[in-house]
Order: structure tokens, then sequence, then C-alpha cells
């Protein structure tokens, strides 16, 4: 191809580009940001069109080719990879299956663009697309990519549907997110903002263009389930550390009047004996509150109870004799067991009984841990945690300690969490 001919299709790229991004502005104007978030660079070599969070690389027979066919087809692809980076699709893989994880953010993405009802993105919706996403949320009630990966990976699903699948979701390259920056710092720069854009568009539906939320309910309800806070669990936790000595050597302290005295006898021979006490922050007192409504599972509850439990006594994160009140409620505290080591904590997993199974009310659980205190039950407590699924009555004030509501993913309803308690997902 000369260079001429392949300058005018790269021209004719941009502009349908262009075209596009200007359809989807004027049905979506809350995503006017993240629309133009991107430079535009053909790529003769790539077969389809693919993002790196920067730079929309395209080849630009492809775009000429479906631009001809169905101009919607456009405007849904440049969403498409727009919507991967409004949900840092290209940051998330870590060690996850890199195949499998292409197919759940594809199918994330299409199943939010299939939702919408504008006349620039609407199409025939697909017998094979309609009876998956039927399939997929009987197991997951909101389709995110990380549900969706979890729902794929468990092997249920025969070599032979997976390639139907992946032929069917297929809209854009991914190789862009894997190796077009290899610069951690800009890669985290790229994520940052991102972040920001999707911070801004949802404020946006929820401000500016109010009313999208409701109109797009699948966008929006994606787009704040990726923006909900996401804490490292194990720092999490040692926010409810408390400083206090225990008996053992410290080495980075010592008695300075057998330290002096070995210099007055000795002249340059200082003795040094390490303190036998020191003072740690460990986690001293804690509460953690269980939801045994029909919501909650026992192996979710269990699962919940195995991984803090992990993290607790793996990490050291406890004094070697501790307080910890372990209550299960579901619109009344049903059951209170102390527990005081790793070993107790560890036979109470495997012994779990729920009691319980009634409606969800948060409340007496509070009551409950407010009777606690008056009686002298903690010597210092700094936090509770609730596992819940989110669905119950909430307390309105604000207790003497630190709240946290843990949920299991993001398969979870937190509308009604009070603004002074941590939403947190494991």
């Amino acid at each position: 191809m000369s260079i001429d001919n392949y300058a005018k299709k790269s021209d004719i790229g941009v502009k349908i580009l262009t075209a596009g991004r200007s359809s989807l502005y004027f049905a979506m104007r809350f995503m006017d940001t993240a629309l133009c978030a991107f430079e535009y660079r053909a790529n003769e070599g790539n077969h389809y069109a693919g993002t790196d969070g920067n730079i929309i690389y395209y080849a630009p027979d492809y775009l000429m080719d479906i631009y001809e066919q169905e101009v919607r087809l456009v405007n849904r692809l440049y969403l498409h990879m727009t919507l991967h980076c409004i949900y840092r699709h290209l940051f998330r893989i870590g060690k996850r299956n890199k195949r499998l994880w292409n197919l759940a953010c594809d199918i994330a993405v299409e199943s939010v663009i299939d939702g919408l009802d504008y006349s620039c993105l609407k199409m025939r919706l697909p017998a094979l697309r309609d009876v998956f996403y039927r399939r997929v949320k009987d197991a997951c009630k909101i389709l995110t990519c990380d549900l969706i990966y979890d729902y794929l990976d468990k092997g249920t699903i025969e070599e032979q549907e997976l390639a139907e699948l992946e032929r069917e979701f297929l809209v854009d390259d991914h190789e862009y997110w894997y190796h077009s920056d290899n610069n951690k710092k800009s890669r985290s720069q790229n994520e940052q903002k991102w972040e920001n854009i999707s911070r801004k568009m949802q404020t946006s539906m929820e401000t500016v263009e109010k009313g999208a939320g409701n109109e797009n309910q699948s966008l929006y309800q994606s787009v704040e389930v990726e923006n909900r806070e996401r804490y490292d669990y194990r720092e999490f936790l040692r926010r409810f550390a408390v400083y206090r000595e225990e008996i053992q050597l410290d080495p980075d302290d010592f008695d300075y009047n057998i330290y002096t005295y070995g210099l007055s006898h000795y002249g340059n021979m200082p003795l040094i004996e390490p303190m036998e006490q020191r003072e740690i922050k460990k986690i001293q007192d804690f509460v953690i509150a269980i939801d045994t409504s029909f919501s909650c599972s026992e192996e979710q509850v269990k699962s919940f109870l195995e991984e803090t439990c992990r993290i607790l006594f793996t990490s050291e994160s406890f004094f070697q004799k501790v307080n910890i009140r372990v209550l299960q409620c579901d619109n009344r505290v049903q059951k209170d067991d102390r527990l005081e080591n790793a070993a107790q904590m560890e036979d109470y997993i495997n012994h779990l009984a729920i009691k319980g199974r009634g409606g969800t009310d948060f409340r007496p659980v509070f009551e409950y841990v407010g009777g606690l205190l008056e009686n002298g039950e903690f010597s210092n407590l700094k936090g509770l945690i609730y596992f819940t699924d989110g669905r119950g009555e909430y307390p309105q004030k604000m207790p003497p300690y630190e709240t946290a509501f843990v949920f299991l993913k993001e398969d979870y309803t937190d509308a009604g969490v009070p603004t002074w308690a941590i939403k947190l997902e494991i």
C-alpha cells in the first residue's frame, strides 16, 4: 500500500472514530470526559482496534468495514473500549487466567451496552447472549468482571462453549493492555487517571445529569460497584490495634543502667541486655458480628471467618491472650461466643452452627455490645466488623468504636450503610 493511500485510510479511520464519539456524547453527556480521553493512532498490523487507556489503536480497514456494515457497530466498539477503561479492566488482571479474564471483561462490558436503551447502540440481542446472561445472573446478581470471572473459572463450561463465547463477545484487541506500557509509574498514572474519570462520571450521573443513573441502571450500578473503596483486609484490621507491653525480647531497646555500668568499669566495653518487655501494637478486644438471616449462607459465613482467622493469627495481629466476641444475629442476638486464642477460633469454625435464619436487623448487635461495654466486658474495644449482605435496618447513632460492614465480593446491597461506618469487601 502506498504511503498516500495509507494516510488517507488513517484519516478516514479518525473521522469514523470521531463520529462514533460524537454519537455517544449526544446520547450520554455524563461520559464526556471519558469519551474524549483518547488519542487515535492507526496500526495496520492490528486486525481490530484496542486501547491502552491513552491511545486507541485501530486498523483502518477494520473500521471502514464495520462502518459500512452498521454504524452502530462503531459506536458500540468505542463505548466497549471506553468502559474497559472506566472499570479499570486493563490494570487488574493480577494472577488471573488471561484468557478467562479477557472474556469476563468483554462479557461484563457487553452486558451493560446491551442493556442501554439508546438508538445509536441498540441492536438485536443474539440468542447465545440472551441465554448466557440469564445463566450468569442466576449466580451473580451484578454482572461485574470479577464475578463473571469466578463463574467462568469454576470449570463448568466446556471448551467448545468457551470458544463460542469468545467469538460472540470479541469486540476489541486486549493485547495493548499487557504490552503497550511496561513503565510502572506511567501505568499507575494511567490507572489513576481513569479512576478519577470514573468517579467524575458517577458524580455526573447523580447530580448534573440527574436521573441518568435511573435511566441507565446497569451502567450506573456497575460504575458504582467498581468505584467502591477496596481495602487491604490485613491493613484494615490493624486499625483496631492498641499499644500494650508484652513479654518478649526487644532487640531495639536495652537497659541503660547496665550499659553505663559496663562503660564505667570496663572502659570501652558497654554491657547490653535487651529489654524483656516490649511495647507492641496489636489487637486485644474485638467484636465479630455475623448476619445469620436467610440471605447469608453457612458457607459464606465460614469462608469469611476462615479468611479473618487466617489473616489475624498468621500475621501476629493479636496479643497472646485476647477477647474476641463472635455474635450471631438475625433480628436479635442469637449467640455470643468468647474466644481467647487461635485454637479456640479454629475449633469454633470447624464446629460452626448457624443460629437464627429470621429477618435482618443490625441494631440489636450494637445495643448488645453497648451493654457489654457498660458491664466492663472489654478493656479497650477499638472496633467491630459485621459480615452481611447489606440488607437490613441500620443503627443511626455512631458507636464509640470503629465499625465496618464487610461484604463478600461485589454481590451485595449497601444503600443503607450509615456514613460513619466503613464499607469493606473481601
